[in-house]
């Protein structure tokens, strides 16, 4: 996990009991403080929230595919890093019916995605607090300049992919990548719909008189908000291993042909980018292919989701490789999505290259030549509204690992690529700490490199 922002503005003050005659002097009065509302993100200032850190959620829901409404609760475990007055989450998902902190009821509003908790007693820096929030409806997609994100709907169910905004559609949160945390999910649907979530599936209930069962995954690594995923729906689900851990993938039956070497390929890509990155940072994989009419993918955390089915293997390598780059190694600030998108695209170039297609230099060079609008924003900083830049960030993103292959040679930048997944893992980290350590590992001054190739909106030299 990563320590969360501390908090700001003024609060409520306990004042300790007087110390009796000729005793040491009392300690000073306890002051409460609200937690700050949003950690400051350039691109999305209200995402996340001050005051306290995440250690792990429980979601347990129940869906309803005739009306597609949810009754649920999630549970939040976190630890106070001030002395808490009140608090916020991320959440515009459906109507709350009640709110307790440590088991007692708390008072709340919402105030757009913002819901405010103040807990009936103030919760003194460093104590670990329970906050479980209840609530029932049918969850809505949150949509912005990327698109829509999160509680996605289908024609028998649903699937949920949030990047980088869209968590707080379907539960509470701290929906920052820089707050990780572990999951559980308890999932009741009717017994004739598939349940598949991330991380291991440790078990499933019996179904009730109602005709539901409750489906049981568990995220066991830190994972940002964003990167939590549910689908139900009917599937054609495969079980398999690679490298001695479970490879789930599920298919909706509409799309057999567009995933038909979707588990196989996955296992061949997860071992193949293991040789390449070092070990699999997570326990499991697989993937998951549902539809709701739109052609995209997102790297949920070891099982990405393929909206439409994959579109080709290449996609499968780049959702895959997104698990050390982009999962693993979380963006500390959505400024820096070029190390997600730009590392995941690279490792595409070095699949063609090792397996008879052009090599990352020549998919280098056809780009290189590319003029005008191609190079008119900055990689480094392209703007919330071209976060996702196919031109800026994804491939002129790959052209900067390539360019730095080509600066330090393949005896350095292999390793560095391996050095940064595992000193990073399950953390989060900025495109500085990405500097630092390929010049500590190069034994060269790569600040004017980086900041032709990141910040400025022309084309480099090369």
């Amino acid at each position: 996990m990563v320590r969360s922002l501390a908090a700001l503005a003024v609060g409520l003050t306990l004042i300790a009991a007087s110390a009796a005659p000729n005793a040491p002097a009392a300690a000073g009065p306890v002051t409460f403080l609200p937690g700050s509302e949003g950690m400051g993100d350039p691109y999305y200032p209200l995402q996340g929230n001050g005051g306290y850190d995440v250690g792990h959620y429980d979601l347990r829901l129940r869906f309803d595919p005739d009306d597609h409404s949810v009754d649920a609760t999630t549970t939040i475990t976190a630890t106070a890093v001030q002395n808490l007055s009140r608090f916020n989450l991320d959440f515009s998902g459906p109507q709350i019916s009640g709110v307790l902190v440590n088991g007692a009821q708390a008072s709340y509003h919402r105030d757009g995605q913002e819901l405010v908790i103040t807990p009936p007693n103030g919760l003194l820096s460093g104590s670990t607090f329970t906050v479980a929030v209840s609530y029932a409806g049918a969850p809505k997609a949150v949509s912005d300049a990327t698109g829509e994100q999160g509680w996605l709907r289908t024609e028998d169910g649903v699937y949920v992919a949030s990047q980088p905004d869209g968590a707080r559609s379907w539960f509470p949160a701290n929906d920052s990548p820089a707050d990780k945390a572990t999951f559980s999910f308890r999932i009741s649907a009717p017994e004739d719909l598939a349940v598949l979530a991330n991380g291991e599936h440790t078990g499933t209930d019996s179904a009730d008189d109602d005709g539901y069962r409750t489906v049981h995954w568990e995220m066991k690594q830190p994972m940002a908000p964003y990167l939590a995923t549910l689908a139900i729906g009917h599937f054609v689900v495969n079980e398999g291993t690679v490298g001695g851990m479970p490879n789930v993938t599920a298919y909706d039956p509409s799309l057999a042909d567009e995933s038909k070497d979707l588990h196989d390929f996955t296992a061949k890509a997860v071992a193949w980018e293991t040789g390449l990155f070092g070990p699999y940072p997570f326990s499991s994989t697989g993937g998951i292919a549902d539809g709701d009419g739109s052609v995209t993918a997102l790297e949920t955390q070891g099982r990405p989701v393929y909206s439409g089915g994959p579109s080709d293997d290449l996609e499968i390598v780049h959702e895959l490789a997104h698990q050390w780059f982009g999962d693993s190694v979380g963006v500390r600030s959505w400024r820096d999505i070029w190390l997600n998108e730009g590392f995941a695209t690279y490792a595409e170039w070095l699949y063609q290259e090792q397996h008879g297609g052009p090599s990352a230099k020549e998919i280098f060079d056809e780009h290189y030549r590319k003029t005008g609008g191609f190079w008119h924003l900055k990689t480094g900083d392209p703007g919330q509204a071209h976060m996702f830049d196919e031109n800026a960030v994804y491939l002129r993103g790959a052209m900067t690992v390539q360019a730095l292959r080509t600066k330090i040679g393949d005896k350095v930048f292999f390793p560095l690529l391996k050095t940064w997944a595992q000193q990073n893992r399950h953390g989060t980290a900025t495109t500085a700490d990405f500097v630092s350590l390929a010049e500590k590992l190069s034994g060269q001054n790569l600040r004017p490199f980086f900041d032709a190739w990141l910040y400025q909106a022309a084309k480099p030299r090369v």
